[in-house]
């Protein structure tokens, strides 16, 4: 104190002059009153309280402190302390740099619910610990979310990985497409592992970006993963499979296509450590050969049940080994397999191993012939679904011989099966006793000649046949199915551009039990004559009835549908020369109880018809305007409006 009496002014605690070396504007400053308490000989100066600095000539303005400042070190650290998803939540919606922060904060990293117990009042203990309660129940993985193209960002996934802990853990991911600018990377990947412990599913379509990296981190911070899809992943390689196979023993489904990098490698692994795998499907692998469907069937032969491969570069020996460990299958799907041979399908069949086998779809094998196919009969007594497509060497032998050996056989579809004819359709027919449904599409073997054999016997067993697009079908052969299969109730004859009148009546006072669908679309050469036959003889069973381009149906067909279709529910008379006075006959009608109506490019029906529709649309649950052009927009948007619970396509 003594020291501050004697200051002379000149010892460095004032120069007695300006405190700024450039002097400003004297009103900056802030006058002193008579209370000033602190001493400046020889002159006093301002107390400067405002949060201004001088920098040479100019006065600037501090900046404010901000939590922005910190390091990512210390925001982390403040993160991981946060009490709950909420308050987690809240802050990712600051910033993306919060948010990319918060999504990699792993669960074992937030801290435990004690220490953030220790911060809080005492009174407020208890609702922690209900809160942790809480939370830790909602970690089961019931949410699921699907991103697709422009919206499948790195960002969204964060967000989604902080989002979904607080409100019952993500279970499901599905992301279709990328953005072209802002894609998905392993980055997001990265944050969903870290934020989404509970995730079962994962589906990826067509991410280049996503690699292994992405990959292995899914396998280290999502354990209970059941289901894997990648689709057009071409920077995933056997690496990334072979984290998954070591860190996701649960895994059940694995679909993999179009993943150029992926080979035998990464199948034997799954293989060796999947113990639960059910389900494989492979497609346009490159990489993938023998070795690796040797190595991924051999071990999980007591559990894999369906398996599905499509266009690979196996041989035989795959097959082989199909036969051989697939004791567990139900469901086999071969496809585009071009190096597959006549042996392939043989072994496979006497290997003794498909007995469980219920479904098989084979297409565009070149292997299938009669003697394969006889072998597979054989080999797989409880086959009930059998379908082949693009198999040119099967004949009507292969055929009837194959329907001969497989007992339990219930469904028959037959796909550009170009040496097929009516030999061989009958043939299948009247040997397989126990056969439900026969579909046969694109047929162009089937020719219309007169069998000149007798009919042995009928098949009671066939509900269900459709002959769609073989222009070989004509009435004929319509004539005699309908006396070979008298309980059949699905009826579906697309595109025959060649049945009539004449060859329909036959089946369809043959069908004892009544039909329920009927789908006659594209038959051009129908008239009002058969529709009207089949509203009398079936109307009392009839659900759906499909239409659609038969030109020849007019107003009559519809008038007889209101008269006898008490349970039509689903009606499509698209292309037909109805007109308005046939949509007042189904309005007029009683007990009709339409739910579906398609009037598509029906030019005869206009504006007249608004009552009617009104009348319908009380029932209506769907109904199709599309190029209607005798109908104004007016009427659309009137229909709209009262018609609110029906869906309008105009």
């Amino acid at each position: 104190m003594s020291k501050l009496i004697k200051f002379s002014g000149d010892d460095g605690f004032s120069s007695g002059g300006s405190i700024c070396s450039n002097p400003v504007d004297p009103s900056l400053f802030l006058s002193l009153g008579h209370h000033v308490d602190v001493y400046f000989p020889p002159r006093k100066r301002s107390r400067i309280s405002a949060p201004l600095v001088f920098t040479g000539d100019r006065l600037q303005k501090k900046k404010q402190p901000s939590i922005d400042v910190l390091p990512d070190e210390c925001l982390f650290e403040i993160f991981r302390r946060l009490p709950g998803g909420q308050e987690r939540s809240t802050c990712a919606s600051v910033s993306k740099r919060w948010l990319m922060l918060l999504s990699n904060i792993r669960g074992t990293e937030l801290c435990s619910k004690k220490i953030s117990q220790s911060l809080e009042p005492k009174e407020k203990v208890d609702e922690v610990l209900t809160e942790a309660d809480d939370q830790e129940s909602e970690s089961n993985g019931y949410l699921s979310r699907c991103l697709e193209g422009k919206k499948a960002t790195d960002t969204r996934l964060a967000a989604i990985a902080v989002g979904t802990s607080n409100h019952g853990g993500l279970g499901k991911l599905l992301i279709r497409g990328s953005n072209s600018n802002r894609g998905v990377t392993d980055l997001g990947l990265r944050a969903i592992s870290r934020g989404c412990p509970s995730l079962r599913v994962l589906s990826l379509w067509n991410v280049p970006s996503v690699g292994d990296e992405g990959l292995c981190e899914i396998a280290n911070g999502c354990p209970l993963l059941e289901k894997l899809d990648l689709s057009q992943c071409p920077s995933i390689s056997d690496k990334g499979l072979l984290a998954i196979a070591k860190c996701c023993p649960n895994l059940t489904d694995l679909a993999l296509e179009s993943c150029a990098k992926i080979g035998n490698e990464g199948l034997r692994a799954i293989g060796r450590c999947c113990a639960n795998l059910n389900s494989i499907s492979i497609k346009d692998c490159p990489l993938v050969g023998d070795q690796g469907i040797t190595g991924l069937l051999s071990p999980a032969a007591l559990s894999l049940t369906k398996i599905k491969l499509h266009g690979l570069n196996i041989t035989d020996m795959s097959l082989a080994v199909i036969g051989h460990y697939g004791k567990a299958a139900t469901d086999l799907v071969f496809s585009g397999l071009q190096n597959v041979s006549e042996k392939g399908f043989w072994v496979m069949a006497n290997g003794h191993g498909l007995q469980k086998l219920k479904a098989l779809t084979i297409t565009s094998c070149r292997g299938v012939t009669d003697v394969g196919l006889e072998a597979i009969g054989k080999g797989c007594p409880n086959l009930k679904q059998f379908s082949l497509s693009k198999c040119f060497f099967l004949s009507d032998s292969g055929l009837v011989s194959f329907v001969r050996v497989a007992p339990s056989l219930e469904s028959l579809q037959l796909d550009e099966c170009l040496r097929v004819t009516q030999y061989g359709v009958f043939g299948a027919v009247v040997n397989a006793s126990k056969l439900k449904a026969l579909s046969l599409v694109n047929c162009f073997g089937i020719r219309e000649i007169a069998l000149g054999l007798p009919l042995p016997s009928v098949c009671k067993s066939l509900r269900s046949l459709t002959i769609q697009n073989c222009p070989g079908f004509g009435d004929a052969s319509l004539a005699s199915m309908g006396k070979l299969c008298p309980q059949l109730q699905n009826l579906d004859l697309s595109a025959l551009n060649g049945i009539t009148d004449a060859g329909l009546f036959p089946l369809l006072e043959s069908c004892e039990d009544g039909l329920v669908k009927v789908n006659l679309t594209g038959c051009i050469n129908l008239t009002d004559k058969v529709i009207s036959s089949i509203a009398l003889l079936h109307g009392g069973t009839l659900e759906v009835l499909n239409l659609d381009g038969c030109e020849k149906i007019t107003d009559t067909s519809l008038m007889k549908i209101a008269e006898n279709c008490l349970f039509l529910t689903d009606l499509d008379v698209s292309k037909c020369s109805i007109t308005d006075n046939g949509l007042a006959f189904l309005a007029r009608a009683k007990n009709l109880n339409l739910q579906i109506l398609s009037l598509s490019c029906c030019s005869r029906v206009t504006d007249k018809s608004l009552p009617s529709l009104g009348k319908l649309g009380k029932t209506l649950l769907g109904l199709n305007l599309q190029h209607c052009s005798g109908i104004s927009n007016n009427v659309v948007d009137l229909l709209v409006e009262r018609l609110w619970r029906c869906d309008i396509l105009s």
